[in-house]
């Protein structure tokens, strides 16, 4: 066995030292990688992955929109599953679509690589410390699907402030109230 020395990637995730012995776990090239991919490497950047003014619905259309949409989406997902859960919301929305996608969804995915131009270094921390503090949030809305008012919960579990496990998950049943819509 001989040694190589400090560890800098593992299955493609970047591991960067900090200064104040904090390890972040982040996956910069592969989001070049796939900006490249799907011409969006020029892109301007935005500040969140969802824009919060559109409301996407199903389509009964026969046309679909020309372009990769399916594979954007599995490539979002791949991200949002490795070192991402900022992404986790938006990118389970634009999933919502993969059977008969349309322009306004292909909108929706352009406008994650958007926000993902603009935090390309962001990734998972973990700081050293004494403090071994284990957390979890959740949220849900309420009836925020416009189609059928089915509900869409979020969680998110912390180990030392860094997220260790998340999810958002549209509900399968209709919500009756705001607190059955959480629990």
């Amino acid at each position: 066995m001989t040694d190589s020395g400090k560890c800098a990637f593992v299955l493609g995730i970047e591991l960067v030292d900090g200064p104040d012995g904090s390890v972040t776990m982040c996956q910069r090239r592969y989001v070049d990688d796939i900006l490249k991919r799907f011409a969006m490497d020029e892109c301007k950047a935005v500040v969140s992955p969802v824009d919060m003014s559109t409301r996407l619905v199903p389509s009964d259309a026969a046309t679909k929109v020309n372009a990769p949409f399916r594979e954007a989406v599995g490539t979002l997902m791949h991200l949002m599953t490795a070192t991402r859960p900022d992404i986790a919301y938006a990118v389970g929305y634009v999933s919502r679509f993969m059977e008969n996608p349309q322009e306004e969804h292909w909108v929706a995915v352009k406008r994650i690589f958007r926000y993902l131009q603009g935090t390309k270094t962001h990734g998972i921390c973990f700081k050293p410390g004494d403090n071994i503090d284990f957390r979890g949030y959740s949220d849900a809305d309420w009836a925020g699907d416009l189609a059928d008012r089915k509900s869409t919960s979020g969680y998110t579990f912390m180990l030392m402030s860094a997220p260790v496990s998340w999810g958002s998950k549209k509900q399968s049943s209709v919500s009756l109230s705001t607190s059955k819509a959480e629990s």
